[in-house]
């Protein structure tokens, strides 16, 4: 018996949207958050990382701050946090691994290793363990 897989359904063009985020910030990691109502995002919320990096991120804080209030008074939870790899396949990284505080929330990695065709995956990582999450791409 196969234990259910969390999932998330997000539209074409809202990967579009994450994707354009992330090659405008190479080379240094991009990053975000993917509001919505249970599993399907009905928004995207390209973020600063206020540590501009190739291999980490860190939301900035009074952005992350605002965004958060927003979705409290739309109703609207954080379906996911998605980041890219500019350099490294779309797989957590022991730091991605140690900065999951939202056990809640679907990790979403944009891997640009070939920025023509990025490499897209979802996790969840709870207390440390990753577990692929599928995503579903709808139109």
């Amino acid at each position: 018996c196969r234990s259910s897989m969390p999932e998330l359904v997000i539209s074409r063009e809202f990967v579009k949207q994450m994707v354009t985020h992330c090659t405008a910030c190479y080379p240094n990691e991009a990053c975000g958050i993917l509001a919505g109502t249970g599993n399907r995002v009905t928004k995207v919320y390209p973020m600063s990382n206020s540590e501009p990096s190739p291999v980490s991120y860190f939301m900035e804080p009074k952005e992350q701050f605002r965004v958060m209030k927003e979705l409290r008074q739309k109703g609207l939870t954080m379906a996911a946090i998605f980041h890219s790899h500019p350099q490294s396949p779309a797989f957590p990284s022991v730091k991605d691994v140690s900065l999951a505080f939202y056990q809640e929330a679907i990790y979403v990695i944009i891997g640009l290793t070939n920025p023509e065709s990025p490499e897209i995956r979802a996790y969840t990582i709870i207390e440390e363990q990753v577990r692929e999450a599928s995503l579903r791409i709808v139109d």
